[in-house]
């Protein structure tokens, strides 16, 4: 029997960014019923470039060579904070998220190049076009939240994106555990 775990590729963010996710959910969380909403931690947020469910472990040392060439031929870039949302949208939200802007062509690249390399693993190229954001809760009671009339602003906190990680994700009761099992960094010389 080969052992799994449950494993994602993610972009790591800065405390400024976690920092100002925290202040954004709680004013949110103030305008939704108890419980209509489940938030999520802000140092257990991450930008998600793909998750890959259940991994055989043997598959590891693979994913982390594809990593390294993919962070080999990228270059840094940066990002910030944008907007909020809700996936799929205000009326039937599943999701609210925060958005991300700036160098999203970078971030683009880097995606389509990461599910290249992961599609010569075997795994299948995602369905639906990537979106950068990050979720801020998990909306329990749609009604409810669709009812409210919400608003809420973000600061413009930017972040260098030097590295992806491979991250092992353990549900607890408590919430997700998260271990970092890799981590590329970014290294070609950015373009004049």
């Amino acid at each position: 029997m080969t052992h799994k775990i449950r494993a994602f590729i993610a972009i790591d963010l800065p405390q400024t960014i976690k920092a100002e996710l925290a202040q954004t959910g709680a004013l949110l969380a103030r305008q939704f019923p108890d419980g209509a909403v489940r938030w999520v931690k802000p140092e257990r947020m991450h930008l998600t470039l793909r998750f890959l469910g259940d991994t055989a472990i043997p598959q590891l040392p693979a994913i982390a060579t594809q990593l390294d060439e993919l962070t080999a031929h990228h270059a840094p870039f940066n990002l910030h904070l944008d907007k909020l949302g809700c996936f799929p949208n205000r009326k039937r939200p599943r999701v609210i998220w925060a958005g991300m802007a700036g160098n999203t062509n970078a971030l683009l690249a880097l995606k389509q190049d990461l599910d290249e390399r992961l599609a010569s693993l075997g795994w299948e190229k995602e369905g639906r076009p990537y979106q950068a954001h990050l979720t801020l809760g998990r909306v329990k009671n749609s009604r409810a939240v669709a009812q409210v009339k919400w608003r809420g602003e973000l600061e413009k906190v930017g972040m260098g994106v030097t590295a992806v990680h491979l991250i092992e994700s353990q549900l607890q009761r408590s919430g997700p555990l998260y271990t970092t099992r890799h981590t590329s960094y970014l290294q070609q010389t950015p373009k004049n």
